[in-house]
């Protein structure tokens, strides 16, 4: 008897120090997580407010992003999870949606992390074009990118993007940074397909995110979008069928071909004006017209010279291969300077810059007679240079349709 009290009492601790270290382990799991205030985006479904707990970083003048499933903008896809969701667009008049949130604390610099959200695109989101003040549909695919900053709407750092949206159902995206600061703040943003020749109506549909988990900096994530499991999912058993069989009565067989399943992520194509299309890195991403201008994001420079680093020729053999798809277009190169520098040095340095762009794409076959470059110096900022954000959008290169070559 005494043996079996015994056992039962080590049978018992046992499963105490089990519990214990289970416990323990999910309180590191929850320290080394920073949870986000309404992650599913919950809240009555309207437009032009964004949910309770997160903070529109929009442009003046524009109404802030949706909640959604509503009826306001043709909007009905089912939520991935809860009740609700946001919808943010991109707009044809250079302008797109963001919203910001304090964290719970801050994400440290030099510390690996994961985070994965549900993203979607909606097949319709109708809405008016800011350009032609025409009924529009918000259907083109665009991107979420994820920035780090020190308060509300202070895009200090890209630390993430998705790649382009383009599936209509719910999946997984799943993202990994490694701040190079201590950021106090997460803002989300919605963008064009990069490099863009101007801008369209597109949209992104946001749910359910996670905590933003700390990680091994050499643990991996997934890099391609998620199926979505539904986790404890009631199954319904079903009845048995008591009752006896009919008697078999034969009857010509009717044979009817079985509909083929739809392709799995084969999406419908936007209408489009039947107007020559732009095509960089095999997506349409405008319409050929003289004053058009390419937005370039990922070019770079070394510091203070016009040497194109690597990283850039990818983006600039996409800028190639429209040109030779279209060899009757004359471009313009301009570079363009921060308002940091003196005069004649940023002069100097966005000439140099168009003219480096201009020599590699002519090195790659582009013809001279089509390539005009020209430095604008500091004389057109597109940002305040008050920020390093600002400056660092004002520092670039743009190219310019301006004419067209006749046969």
């Amino acid at each position: 008897m005494w043996k079996s009290i015994t056992f039962c009492v080590l049978a018992v601790l046992g499963m105490q120090h089990t519990m214990k270290g289970q416990a323990s382990q999910a309180a590191m799991q929850a320290k080394d997580t920073i949870y986000l205030t309404n992650p599913s985006f919950e809240d009555y479904p309207r437009p032009g407010k964004p949910p309770t707990g997160w903070y529109d970083c929009g442009f003046p003048g524009e109404t802030p992003p949706d909640v959604q499933p509503d009826a306001t903008f043709s909007v009905s896809k089912p939520a991935s999870h809860g009740d609700s969701y946001m919808g943010m667009v991109v707009r044809d008049n250079d302008t797109w949606e963001s919203v910001s949130q304090r964290l719970e604390r801050p994400l440290k610099k030099g510390k690996c992390y994961e985070f994965s959200m549900d993203l979607a695109r909606s097949e319709l989101y109708i809405s008016v074009s800011r350009v032609s003040e025409e009924t529009a549909n918000y259907a083109t695919p665009a991107k979420l990118r994820i920035y780090g900053g020190y308060g509300y709407c202070d895009k200090q750092f890209l630390l993430a993007e998705s790649k382009l949206i383009i599936n209509h159902r719910w999946l997984q995206y799943n993202f990994r940074f490694e701040p190079p600061a201590d950021y106090t703040y997460l803002i989300f943003e919605v963008f064009y397909q990069t490099p863009t020749l101007f801008p369209y109506n597109g949209n992104v549909l946001l749910d359910n995110a996670s905590g933003v988990r700390e990680i091994p900096c050499n643990e991996e994530t997934p890099a391609e979008p998620q199926e979505i499991v539904k986790e404890n999912v009631p199954q319904t058993p079903a009845t048995p069928d008591t009752r006896p069989d009919p008697p078999v009565v034969k009857e010509p067989r009717v044979v009817t071909t079985p509909p083929k399943d739809p392709p799995q992520e084969t999406e419908p194509a936007t209408p489009q004006p039947d107007r020559k299309k732009i095509v960089l890195g095999g997506k349409e991403v405008g319409e050929v017209r003289e004053g058009a201008t390419i937005r370039i994001d990922k070019l770079f420079f070394e510091s203070n010279k016009a040497i194109i680093k690597t990283e850039s020729y990818e983006t600039l053999d996409e800028v190639y291969d429209f040109l030779q798809s279209l060899p009757e277009v004359i471009v313009e190169i301009g570079g363009h300077s921060n308002g940091l520098a003196g005069t004649s040095f940023a002069n100097k340095l966005s000439t140099d810059r168009a003219r480096a762009v201009a020599d590699y794409l002519a090195e790659k076959g582009v013809s001279r007679d089509r390539l005009y470059s020209r430095g604008y110096g500091k004389t057109q900022p597109i940002a305040s240079n008050e920020s390093l954000q600002g400056r660092q959008q004002n520092q670039r290169v743009e190219i310019k349709i301006v004419g067209f070559k006749k046969n």
